[in-house]
């Protein structure tokens, strides 16, 4: 199988992409894994997203606040499943904190990125926020499926390319500078940790073009 060296594994059911020094983001994974692994051990199932999230959170929180210790110069993007609240996106910096997001872009030029998933993701324009985090909504307002149309997976794929064509400066993007990773449920309700062929990238790059072409012509 192919190997990342953006993207790992923190245990069957989530994983992490990482921006910034990755000596520093392996000491953060080995906690994360270590985490998840002493939580299945001791209560016999999986470690829930968001508490794995914390957990490593607070570890990076506390070198942040004593004398002697620098932060950890890394970003995580955190993905996973769970059964209490499905699929979870969820980001953290170097000071600690951390917010659950529909979609986000970290590392170079990600304000760019951001600003394309907030006209593109599906929210409607004139009755977005600052900002897209996931907020529970009041009453008297739209549902959150009527507010926003959720991508499907290929659209998903064709989207992260845009934004990292956006974010690449103007520079052709192709399928070996590029990495696509998706996590999916098969059949069994177990999660798939995948990494797209070379070729498999390049054809949803190619659909993107042809996309940008036909709005162009428009």
């Amino acid at each position: 199988a192919k190997t990342s060296e953006k993207t790992y594994k923190l245990c069957q059911h989530a994983a992490c992409t990482v921006a910034g020094l990755t000596a520093d983001a392996n000491i953060l994974i080995d906690q994360a894994r270590l985490r998840a692994g002493r939580y299945d051990y001791q209560y016999q199932e999986p470690i829930p997203i968001e508490q794995l999230v914390e957990h490593v959170c607070n570890y990076k929180q506390a070198y942040t606040q004593y004398g002697g210790l620098r932060p950890f110069g890394v970003a995580f993007l955190f993905a996973g499943y769970d059964s209490h609240h499905g699929f979870q996106l969820y980001q953290s910096d170097p000071s600690g904190n951390y917010s659950g997001w529909k979609a986000t872009v970290i590392g170079a030029n990600n304000q760019a990125g951001k600003s394309l998933l907030k006209t593109d993701y599906g929210a409607k324009p004139e009755e977005e926020g600052e900002e897209m985090k996931t907020d529970e909504g009041e009453g008297g307002k739209k549902s959150e499926e009527e507010e926003i149309r959720l991508p499907d997976m290929q659209g998903a794929l064709r989207l992260a390319v845009k934004v990292l064509n956006k974010t690449n400066d103007g520079t052709a993007v192709s399928a070996d500078k590029m990495e696509l990773f998706t996590l999916s449920l098969d059949d069994d309700k177990n999660c798939v940790h995948r990494i797209l062929k070379s070729e498999e990238a390049q054809k949803v790059i190619d659909e993107v073009e042809a996309e940008s072409a036909s709005s162009g012509d428009a």
